[in-house]
């Protein structure tokens, strides 16, 4: 299939700007007196991306057009970049500045839709039991509360550790998953998230 000319990329360009912005498709009339030209013209210019199946309309009624999207196309709509924003400690607590670190790409099947994300890069083993391993990359889901036995990144005097959550009656332990570590209790826990999943490079 050839591929599209200049005017018609930016045709249909314009249609999916109209569609985002409007819910509903251009007339062939908008499109014309947009780029300033015949009804004519733009109606062989809608006919000819229909041709190269850029374009879908389901009959001859006015905004019926649909676009229709290569699979490279789909395949980036549907990847979200998730910041990278420092390290946490699977082992003793260690300052982590929230630093931007640049962004990890992940497709929206590994996402919960409505929810917001962040991921921190992992020092140490103390969460290796569950196969949490020094330099993984931790998703995280951003939320202030979290459940017992759930993996959470919290704050403790200032200090970010990724460990299993845990309130007792007066106190909070922090369970790691390593038995050479100790669990840690605190009375003052501040909870940034949960650990949704880790990416691993080899």
């Amino acid at each position: 299939m050839k591929g599209l000319t200049e005017r018609q990329n930016e045709v249909l360009s314009f249609i999916a700007e109209h569609i985002n912005m409007h819910l509903y498709p251009p007339t062939i009339r908008e499109i014309a007196e947009h780029f300033s030209i015949s009804l004519k013209g733009a109606q062989d210019h809608v006919t000819a991306l229909k041709k190269k199946g850029r374009l879908k309309q389901s009959d001859k009624r006015s905004r019926t057009m649909e676009i229709v999207r290569s699979d490279e196309e789909e395949g980036v709509m549907h990847l979200t970049d998730i910041p990278i924003l420092g390290t946490v400690a699977a082992g003793n607590p260690i300052l982590s500045e929230e630093n931007w670190d640049g962004t990890i790409t992940l497709h929206q099947s590994m996402l919960k839709k409505n929810k917001k994300y962040f991921a921190l890069k992992v020092r140490g083993d103390s969460m290796s039991g569950i196969g949490v391993m020094d330099g993984d990359m931790a998703i995280i889901e951003k939320q202030n509360t979290i459940r017992n036995g759930e993996i959470a990144v919290a704050v403790v005097d200032d200090a970010v550790t990724l460990k299993r959550f845990f309130k007792e009656s007066s106190r909070i332990k922090l369970q790691a998953e390593n038995p050479a570590y100790q669990p840690i209790y605190c009375q003052d826990v501040r909870i940034l998230g949960r650990l949704s999943s880790i990416i691993r490079f080899y």
